[in-house]
């Protein structure tokens, strides 16, 4: 799927289901707030962002859920929050690390004679962010695979489209700072929700007519 045509659909089906979504978001959104504030006031709390994977994941399956049947219910999310709330966590812990070092990273570049490479160091992260979009869909979608081998896929997928793959996560990279800018509660209400339905459209398979009816 073109990336214009899943950033519509996305945007078709938040509206058709945007109190269920937007409640699950604000989960999200909740424990993001809490953790930040907590890590202002003792850094080692800044761990605390972890619980925010089982609701991402959560949030996740009801996207996939919904573009694969066209229906959702609250129940969903806890159904995706029982089944992948351990997943959440590993895919939680590995976007921490790699933003941690990123910043670890642009701090060092950004301070020393190669200040080139701390621009460097945020379009890496941007891409690695992309990459980690899809790979959230696809560890979520496919329960059964192992994390490796949803890595291992979601790599093919950004390789095989990288036109594709880049230009869709821009869109939503744009979608998501605008959310922030906008006195930040659109971002933990709406545009994660709307992030993991467009990504969800784009990655996954076209659903039969037997699937959706």
């Amino acid at each position: 799927m073109k990336p214009r045509e899943a950033l519509r659909l996305a945007l078709r089906d938040f509206y058709a289901n945007s109190f269920r979504l937007v409640l699950v978001n604000a989960a999200l959104g909740a424990i993001l707030v809490a953790s930040v504030l907590a890590a202002l006031a003792f850094p080692l709390a800044a761990a605390l962002v972890l619980a925010s994977g089982p609701v991402a994941a959560a949030l996740v399956h009801c996207a996939v859920t919904l573009v694969r049947t066209g229906n959702l219910a609250l129940a969903d999310a806890w159904t995706g929050l029982r089944i992948h709330w351990r997943r959440g966590l590993e895919l939680a812990a590995a976007g921490a690390a790699l933003v941690g070092l990123g910043i670890v990273a642009y701090r060092f570049y950004g301070a020393s004679s190669l200040w080139p490479l701390a621009f460097l160091t945020v379009y890496v992260l941007v891409l690695l962010g992309i990459y980690e979009l899809v790979l959230w869909t696809l560890a979520i979608a496919e329960p059964e695979r192992g994390l490796r081998g949803a890595a291992r896929a979601a790599a093919v997928l950004v390789a095989s489209r990288p036109g594709a793959t880049l230009l869709l996560g821009l869109a939503l990279l744009l979608v998501n700072v605008v959310g922030i800018a906008a006195a930040v509660m659109p971002f933990l209400t709406l545009t994660v929700a709307y992030t993991f339905l467009a990504t969800a459209h784009f990655v996954l398979p076209l659903p039969s007519t037997e699937e959706t009816a």
